[in-house]
């Protein structure tokens, strides 16, 4: 556990979030429950935002809503100045609904629909993130149509390896995201970009991984597109005006992880704008504006899924399995990536660690186990449980798998708390069977 003013273990053993107690929360709205500490979200995008534009100036941040999206957080994104990252129709859609500025979108995929694109058209959204061929070509036709011109980043891939989990590194040769700088293919994607009439080639988008703890890979990356830049610039004489260097800063899961706060996180920030202020003056090339854009570091940690623990199963020699009312329907990362997480039981944190259990979800899989291993003190039926970190990709991929209802997200900050995604219910799940 990462503890922080707004998310802490009081003095009688009870976990607080947002000064309220999470026991108190999950009486209140029942569970499982993801709880979102709106508090922390702000100042990690504050910030962001205020380190770029303290040692760089020219630049913000984009909110990678794929990590958690609701009208609720888009509100935020709106109120703190920054842009976000959207990538589909329906993440689009929620923005507009919520009332997000969309001309401070921008539009990411690997396959955007047509449908999707022209959503996108007509909704206002002010960058498209260009990622295949054909997505260059249906932009064209479209805009043309429209009578508009588009301003587009071209997703490129520079090759930096991350290390970090296989299935979330995007930036190596083999990934079906970006064209890569290496092969020549970013260089053929831009030629043709900047060759049609009704698209703006602004600039270069990456995104080496995620989950990234080594900084020094973002710096590797800042060289590699900045040579790339050099390239296009004095070769071709296509300025790059806009260069944004992606997510993937890690985050506190387990012990075995760093514990950041605001400002280390910050750090991230500042290594990128260094080497990108040194690489522009030493390779001569245009200062390009500056963008990130981080999802887990700023809603990650800001989440707490709460449980209610159930029935107990003690294997003689083997294991202890302690089920709650959850599982993979509202965490599916333990069962897709072997996430790892903290856990304690909200009212009973200074309770004395009798033994080591793995909690296991409700869901009709033996792979339904969300928490390995766990060392806690004894916990009884009704007991409430707390799993940390949970903020991002929690509620994102949760399902209706076994028929479950999502639960409920919500929002806390200073003693105060409100729903931001209402709990599913039974008439929920079968209002599109026909």
């Amino acid at each position: 556990m990462n503890e922080r003013a707004t998310m802490k273990i009081n003095s009688q053993g009870k976990l607080e979030i947002g000064g309220i107690p999470a026991s108190d929360l999950a009486r209140r709205y029942g569970t499982p429950l993801y709880v979102m500490d709106e508090t922390y979200i702000r100042q990690v995008v504050r910030a962001y935002r205020d380190t770029i534009a303290r040692t760089y100036g020219d630049g913000n941040m984009a909110y990678a809503s794929k990590a958690f999206s609701c009208k609720a957080i888009y509100r935020i994104m709106q109120e703190e100045g920054a842009c976000i990252d959207v990538v589909s129709g329906g993440e689009i859609y929620t923005a507009k609904a919520a009332g997000f500025d969309l001309s401070l979108a921008y539009f990411h995929g690997n396959n955007k629909l047509e449908e999707e694109i022209e959503f996108a058209l007509e909704s206002g959204v002010g960058t498209f993130v260009v990622d295949s061929y054909d997505e260059i070509e249906i932009l064209e036709r479209l805009c043309a149509a429209r009578g508009t011109r588009q301003k587009i980043l071209i997703r490129v891939n520079p090759g930096v390896e991350a290390h970090t989990h296989t299935f979330v590194q995007t930036a190596t040769v083999d990934s079906k995201f970006g064209f890569s700088v290496r092969s020549g293919e970013a260089l053929d994607a831009i030629l043709g970009a900047a060759s049609k009439s009704h698209l703006d080639f602004a600039g270069l988008h990456s995104h080496i991984g995620s989950q990234i703890f080594d900084k020094q890979a973002f710096v590797l990356a800042v060289d590699v597109l900045t040579d790339f830049a050099a390239t296009l610039e004095h070769t071709h004489g296509i300025a790059v005006r806009e260069l944004n260097l992606g997510g993937g800063f890690a985050i506190h899961y387990t012990a075995e992880d760093p514990r950041y706060n605001v400002e280390e996180y910050c750090e991230y920030v500042r290594n990128l704008t260094r080497a990108l202020e040194s690489d522009v003056a030493r390779k001569g090339i245009t200062r390009p504006y500056f963008m990130i854009e981080p999802g887990r570091s700023i809603v990650g940690e800001a989440g707490v899924t709460l449980y209610t623990v159930g029935a107990r199963k003690e294997i003689r020699d083997v294991r202890t399995y302690l089920a709650v009312d959850g599982g993979m329907f509202e965490n599916i990362r333990p069962a897709l990536y072997d996430s790892r997480y903290e856990v304690v039981l909200a009212d009973r944190a200074f309770d004395p660690i009798e033994e080591t259990v793995s909690v296991a979800g409700k869901c009709c899989e033996s792979g339904d186990v969300l928490y390995k291993d766990v060392a806690l003190p004894k916990a009884r039926r009704g007991d409430v449980l707390a799993a940390f970190s949970t903020g991002a990709y929690g509620y994102a991929m949760s399902s209706n798998y076994n028929r479950n209802i999502t639960p409920a997200v919500v929002f806390v900050r200073d003693k105060e708390s409100y729903v931001a995604v209402r709990r599913q219910t039974y008439d929920d799940l079968i209002r599109n069977d026909q």
